[in-house]
């Protein structure tokens, strides 16, 4: 269980980012974080690892106090909470497996890490993530040969690596065509609930999010002004995220791609999520 409260974030400069933001997600569901830029999104992502450091509030992970760590205590905690980012974060010149591999690193000694040493158990299971996320066969490319959009199936095989008790995911989509974000995002959904591990997705994209998301929060300034359903997802409450706007195209379920997929791709009856061959 996630529990968000009184999370304040104010800035050297003085910019408050967050008023005091209260959220719980006390079950395995995908919640759509949305907001106009600056809103506050990126900034609570990245304040729930310390990647942002709070100025007040608490953020516990499953009855541990992540706020209230130590530099030891937290590289602990952040084994556990796995991070898919915009900007793939990547290293390039490894191969698709050792980017992959890396997400074992925070349980493996130094040596071994130093030397890419990892069990055959770590390597299997590399293997049948990346035959997951609809990489098969691609285990020996550089990271710097892959589209957009396979270097962020990369980055979601290396946050599942972890075995984390949450996911956070920030703008995942951000730089992909409409019909890659919304494989990146079908695939991020399926994998969550496949694995029943709670997700936070940062994303702009309303109609993604209402489209693949179990539940949808709002912020605006730096507040929650919203948290629902997306069928709750109305004008009005559009209108109080973003500011007034015709939201009457906006808002609807887009019906999922026609898209073939390879059975490798398949999982539990799962939509299939073909490989991407366009250039993210």
């Amino acid at each position: 269980m996630l529990e968000i409260s009184d999370l304040v974030k104010t800035y050297p400069n003085g910019l408050r980012a967050l008023h005091g933001v209260n959220l719980a997600v006390d079950s395995p569901v995908v919640v759509a974080v949305i907001g106009s830029s600056g809103a506050g999104k990126s900034t609570l992502i990245r304040c729930i690892n310390r990647l942002v450091p709070p100025t007040s509030g608490k953020v516990v992970l499953n009855g541990t106090d992540i706020t209230a760590l130590g530099r030891a205590g937290l590289r602990k905690a952040r084994r556990r909470m796995g991070m898919i980012f915009q900007e793939y974060n990547l290293v390039e010149r490894l191969t698709v497996m050792e980017n992959v591999l890396s997400g074992r690193l925070g349980y493996v000694g130094f040596w071994r890490a130093y030397r890419r040493q990892f069990s055959p158990e770590d390597v299997a299971a590399a293997f049948e993530l990346l035959d997951r996320v609809g990489l098969s066969g691609r285990e020996d490319a550089r990271a710097d040969a892959l589209s957009g959009g396979q270097r962020q199936r990369v980055g979601i095989a290396r946050a599942l690596m972890q075995r984390p008790e949450l996911l956070l995911v920030d703008e995942p989509t951000a730089s992909l065509d409409p019909k890659t974000a919304r494989q990146i995002m079908r695939l991020i959904v399926e994998l969550a609930h496949e694995r029943g591990t709670p997700a936070l997705v940062n994303i702009h994209d309303v109609a993604l999010a209402q489209g693949f998301a179990d539940r949808i929060v709002g912020l605006s300034d730096g507040r929650k002004v919203f948290d629902g359903t997306p069928a709750e997802l109305t004008p009005d409450a559009l209108t109080e995220i973003y500011g007034e706007e015709d939201w009457s195209s906006t808002i609807r379920r887009t019906e999922d791609d026609e898209e073939e997929a390879p059975p490798s791709a398949r999982h539990d009856g799962a939509q299939a999520i073909a490989p991407e061959t366009a250039a993210g």
